[in-house]
């Protein structure tokens, strides 16, 4: 069964009632058919939205989902970038995070609404690409929080015994300093230089 199954048997069951409803209107005389009526015009209705909200925001943390803007195809190719260097690519390559939830997992916000909030810049995303002018090149809005990084690699052997980490980790850990800083992480995406570098193709696509 598909994500999109119940959805689609909410919004079934509520048509088929609205439409008994309307052909039949005589049906609310009752009590029952009051019940009726309310579970068809409202709370059938309200459920059936809820579930396409929810539906829609499983579907849009997916790779594909924000790769199909064509502002979003380099982004993309950088994840096969063949350089360790590359973040996205090292991160994606070697499911340091789920690939089919890369571009999510590294962009939301790791806090108590932080899904929402990713969801709100996804649509000030819509706004400027259709109302406005998109960055060029495109830039995050706001720089990057450690607090992103850390959500994964906090307690991790690799990352807390390194001897570059353990001399900086407070102000890592208080953001103090980036961990993008020039000469740490700086290479994430690189999308200028993606025309003089090796790729990488998974064995499955060989």
């Amino acid at each position: 069964m598909s994500e999109q199954t119940p959805l689609f048997i909410l919004l079934g069951a509520s048509i088929v009632l609205c439409a008994l409803l309307v052909f039949r209107p005589s049906v609310t005389d009752s009590r029952e058919g009051k019940i009726l009526a309310f579970f068809a015009l409202f709370a059938l209705p309200v459920l059936t939205g809820f579930a396409g909200l929810s539906a829609h925001m499983e579907h849009s943390k997916r790779t594909e989902f924000c790769l199909s803007c064509h502002n979003m195809e380099p982004f993309g190719k950088s994840l096969y970038v063949d350089d360790k260097a590359y973040l996205a690519g090292a991160h994606f390559q070697n499911h340091r995070v789920p690939r089919d939830q890369a571009c999510f997992t590294c962009h939301t916000d790791y806090t108590m609404y932080g899904d929402l909030h990713a969801k709100l810049k996804g649509l000030e995303h819509l706004r400027i690409y259709y109302f406005g002018t998109p960055m060029n090149p495109i830039k995050l809005y706001t720089p990057y929080n450690n607090r992103e990084c850390l959500h994964c690699h906090a307690g991790a052997r690799s990352f807390e015994e390194g001897p570059t980490h353990q001399a900086m980790m407070q102000e890592l850990k208080s953001n103090n300093m980036s961990c993008l800083l020039g000469g740490c992480h700086d290479t994430v995406h690189n999308i200028a230089g993606l025309g003089t570098v090796k790729f990488w193709r998974p064995p499955d696509e060989h």
